[in-house]
């Protein structure tokens, strides 16, 4: 959505199941720093199209090959710019990037997997079961009217926390020559001297802004105002200046709070029908517009 940043979907929620047993937790320990319970990581991405496929690595629907495009698909140049923090310049042509993310996940929610939601032991509400009831197999019509009326797909585990991120974009043959460094060396053994000079203006084409999952502007303030580093003449924000900063990751570890969803995995609905006939049949129905809504992307 280009003009609306607020919202992950913009259809309405509705209940389906009824009694569904879930496990909820707060993630207290994500990784083995004790001054930030978080996850720190960079992936390469040779062009844009890896870029956001990154970006919603942790999103997952059921059914859907490339399911970061059911976020992205309205996405514009500029919107994809606006959301990555970079110019518009750098999401066309040939370009490679690195994508640098902080996150800290506070909760989490999901079906208990001792009773995981299946079509023998599902029990709808009644609205569903009744238009449940409607769909005829053959009848495209009538699995359309379900989708309108209760969705395609229902969560069925999510996370959600807060998270830093920031972009470096590259020429193809220096993002290269950097992606070898660190595949064979690893991140660990560089010296953040070395770090820091690869992923400065020095190496990268453009430095995007640090921005953050939630959208929240005083943090990505925060940010802008404490990881700025010096590298030679140049002056700029980057994430990396986390890598061996404790005091900040520290501070950054109480500013991370609860504010976005960082996860997200969505099934089909398929289980909303007993009949396996009327089963298949549904399923049949959302992999014909799913495939062909992809081809359209």
């Amino acid at each position: 959505n280009d003009t609306d940043t607020t919202w992950l979907f913009r259809e309405p929620i509705v209940d389906v199941f009824k009694d569904v047993p879930v496990r909820n937790s707060l993630s207290r320990k994500v990784s083995n720093n004790p001054i930030f319970q978080g996850d720190f990581h960079m992936e390469f991405c040779d062009n844009i199209r890896q870029l956001l496929q990154a970006y919603f690595r942790d999103f997952a629907v059921e059914r859907l090959d490339r399911p970061w495009q059911a976020f992205t698909g309205s996405w514009s140049n500029s919107a994809i710019a606006r959301n990555l923090g970079i110019n518009t310049t750098y999401v066309t042509g040939r370009h490679s990037y690195v994508l640098v993310r902080l996150a800290r996940h506070r909760d989490s929610s999901r079906v208990h997997e001792d009773s995981p939601i299946t079509s023998d032991n599902v029990v709808l509400h009644d609205a569903v079961a009744k238009q449940a009831d409607l769909v005829t197999i053959g009848d495209t019509a009538s699995v359309v009217d379900f989708i309108r009326s209760f969705g395609s797909h229902y969560v069925t585990s999510y996370v959600t926390g807060n998270s830093l991120y920031q972009v470096f974009v590259f020429t193809t043959p220096i993002y290269s020559r950097i992606k070898e460094i660190l595949k064979s060396r690893g991140v660990s053994s560089l010296s953040m001297e070395e770090l820091s000079s690869y992923f400065s203006p020095w190496y990268a084409e453009h430095v995007g802004k640090i921005l953050t999952a939630s959208g929240n502007v005083t943090l990505e303030s925060w940010a802008q105002e404490n990881l700025r580093v010096q590298f030679y003449f140049f002056i700029y924000s980057s994430l990396l200046k986390l890598h061996t900063d404790n005091s900040l990751l520290k501070e950054l570890d109480k500013l991370l709070v609860n504010e976005a969803v960082l996860q997200l995995d969505l099934r089909t609905l398929s289980v909303a029908f007993k009949d396996p006939e009327k089963r298949r049949w549904f399923e049949e129905v959302i992999d014909n517009n799913l495939k062909l809504w992809e081809v359209n992307m």
